[in-house]
C-alpha cells in the first residue's frame, strides 16, 4: 500500500484512511522570515534573502538553505523533537502532489506580512494573502489527485500555523516611507491588522483549516536592529508596546472567531514573556549576549544581513541573536522547548472526529505582491 506520511507539527494524531492511502495529518505553515525554509531563495528579485554564507552554517552541510538563521527554525525544532518530518517550501523544485501528501507545505516568506503593502521595498515576498492564494492552488491539485471528498478530509484534518505580524510594524508602520505610518495611529493600525487577519483566517477556514495556531509577537523593540537605531542602544519601548497590543488584540479576535466558525479549534501561541526574560536575563538561560548579532560587519551597525565578509562571534550558542533581526539556533531551541511544554504539543488525538462540511467561501483578497 502506498503511504502518504502526513504529520502535524504540534500534535501527534492517530491514523485515518484517505482513498486507499494510509494517512496521518499534515501541517501547512504560513509565516515570514522566522519560518521561511527556502521560498525567498527561489524569488530571484527578492531583497529579503538568506542565500549567502554564513546562513545555515550549523545546519546540514553548512551551506545556505533559505533559513534566516545559523541553524534551525522554531518549527524545525518542534517537529524534530516530536519525530515529525519538515514540510517543504512551496517553491522547492521537488514540490509535487506526492510531496504535499507526504509532508505538507511551508509558504512562509521573508519580508512578508499580514498586509499586502508590508515589506514592499523587498520587491518580492509572499504576503499572507499571497500565501493563502498559493494554498488554494495546493488544494486544487490535491482535489484533482484524490477527489473532492477525500481532499476535504485531508485538509480539514490537517494542522495550520500562522506566524506573521512583526514585519507589519518593523517594515511598514514604524517606517515613514510607508503611508500606513501616517494614515494610522497605534490603536487604529492594530485594528487594521486585526480586521485583515480576521478575513484571512476566515478564508483559510473556507479552504478547510479547522485546527489552527496563530503565533504572537515577541519584544520587537529589543532586536539588535531596533537597538542600533536608538540613540542609547537600549530597547525601543514603542515597538515592544505595539507587540503587546497586537498580542492582546489577536487573543480576543481569535477567541471570538472560534465561536463563530463551525468546528474551528484555534489557539494563540504567545511567548512574549519568555523572550523578554531571555533578553533581559540572558545568563539565566546560558547566554552571554542578548543585544547584538553574532554575525556582524565589524563595527558597522546595523549591518542588516549576514554576508561572507562579516565576522562571527566565537561561540554561537552564547548569542540570542544571529543577525540584526533573527534569533540563533540555540535561542530558537529554547523557545521551541518552552512552547512544547506550554501548549502540550505532545498530547494525543484519536483522530475519530468526522470532517465537517466546508463553510461558504469568502472572497480571497487579491495579492498585490510583485512576484
Amino acid at each position: 500500500m502506498k503511504f502518504c506520511t502526513v504529520f502535524a507539527l504540534f500534535v501527534v494524531l492517530g491514523l485515518d484512511a484517505i482513498n486507499g492511502y494510509d494517512c496521518k495529518i499534515v501541517q501547512f505553515i504560513f509565516g515570514d522570515s522566522l519560518s521561511d525554509v527556502g521560498n525567498n531563495r527561489n524569488l530571484p528579485r527578492s531583497l529579503a534573502q538568506a542565500n549567502l554564507p554564513f546562513y545555515g552554517i550549523d545546519f546540514g552541510n553548512g551551506l545556505p538553505n533559505g533559513r534566516f538563521t545559523n541553524g534551525r527554525t522554531v518549527s524545525d525544532i518542534i517537529g524534530d523533537k516530536i519525530g515529525l518530518p519538515r514540510p517543504v517550501a512551496f517553491l522547492d523544485p521537488s514540490m509535487n502532489e506526492d510531496v504535499i501528501l507526504e509532508n505538507g507545505v511551508n509558504y512562509a516568506s521573508g519580508g512578508g506580512g499580514i498586509l499586502n503593502e508590508t515589506g514592499g521595498y523587498f520587491i518580492q515576498r509572499f504576503s499572507l494573502w499571497k500565501q493563502i492564494e498559493l494554498f488554494q492552488g495546493t488544494k486544487d491539485v490535491i482535489v484533482a489527485k484524490i477527489g473532492q471528498k477525500e481532499a476535504e478530509k485531508f485538509f480539514q484534518q490537517a494542522r495550520y500555523v500562522v506566524a506573521l505580524g512583526s514585519n507589519d510594524f518593523i517594515n511598514n508602520y514604524l517606517m515613514p516611507v510607508y503611508s500606513d505610518s501616517w494614515k494610522y495611529n497605534d490603536q487604529t493600525f492594530v485594528e487594521y491588522l486585526m480586521e485583515t487577519l480576521d478575513s484571512q483566517l476566515r478564508a483559510l477556514h473556507s479552504l478547510g483549516a479547522r485546527k489552527l495556531m496563530v503565533f504572537g509577537l515577541g519584544p520587537m523593540g529589543c532586536i539588535p536592529l531596533q537597538r542600533a537605531l536608538s540613540l542609547d542602544g537600549k530597547c525601543q519601548n514603542k515597538a515592544s508596546n505595539l507587540a503587546v497590543k497586537f498580542n492582546k488584540a489577536a487573543t480576543t479576535m481569535l477567541a471570538d472567531l472560534e465561536t463563530k466558525l463551525p468546528n474551528a479549534s484555534y489557539k494563540f501561541g504567545e511567548a512574549y514573556d519568555l523572550v523578554n526574560d531571555v533578553i533581559t536575563n540572558p545568563q539565566k538561560y546560558g547566554f552571554d549576549n542578548s543585544d547584538s548579532p553574532c554575525c556582524s560587519f565589524y563595527r558597522i551597525r546595523p549591518a542588516l544581513t549576514c554576508i561572507p565578509a562579516s565576522t562571527l562571534c566565537k561561540d554561537r550558542s552564547k548569542y540570542v541573536f544571529w543577525d540584526e533581526y533573527h534569533p540563533t539556533d540555540k535561542a530558537n531551541e529554547l523557545v521551541a522547548n518552552i512552547l512544547i511544554k506550554r501548549f502540550d504539543f505532545m498530547r494525543a488525538d484519536d483522530g475519530t472526529s468526522e470532517a465537517p462540511s466546508p463553510a461558504p467561501a469568502p472572497d480571497i483578497s487579491p495579492s498585490s505582491d510583485n512576484n
